[in-house]
């Protein structure tokens, strides 16, 4: 079983950064997927970022180029650096983890089976 604690949300005035964190417990990073996604007020989740099994990171569209994923196996977190933040990044985001996705599925967050309880993030002057 895999727990997962996202940390570092907050409030932040537009073109600010953040950098969120998700502890990982229960399993080492072996053969698992990390990914972040988000939900808005009203909205769908949606895909962010992962790091895939091999370590290579994937990125939508929205956020290439102001995001940047990464994986520490010393600390077991995957942190999120996010700069240059827009009122529309203002969303609850959420770290995930499976073992058994392809890649043609890992933008879909059913696929994933672990999740933690979000970090809200808020973007406003």
């Amino acid at each position: 079983q895999v727990q997962l604690l996202e940390s570092g949300g907050g409030l932040v005035q537009p073109g600010g950064s953040l950098r969120l964190s998700c502890a990982v417990s229960g399993r080492t990073f072996s053969g698992y997927t990390w990914a972040w996604f988000r939900q808005a007020p009203g909205k769908e989740r949606e895909f962010v970022a992962c790091i895939w099994r091999g370590g290579r990171p994937y990125y939508t569209d929205f956020v290439k180029g102001r995001f940047t994923i990464s994986r520490d196996n010393d600390k077991n977190t995957v942190d999120l650096q996010m700069n240059d933040l827009k009122p529309e990044d203002t969303a609850v985001y959420f770290c995930a983890a499976d073992r058994q996705l392809i890649l043609s599925t890992m933008r879909s967050p059913e696929q994933y089976d672990y999740w933690g309880r979000g970090t809200q993030v808020s973007v406003s002057s």
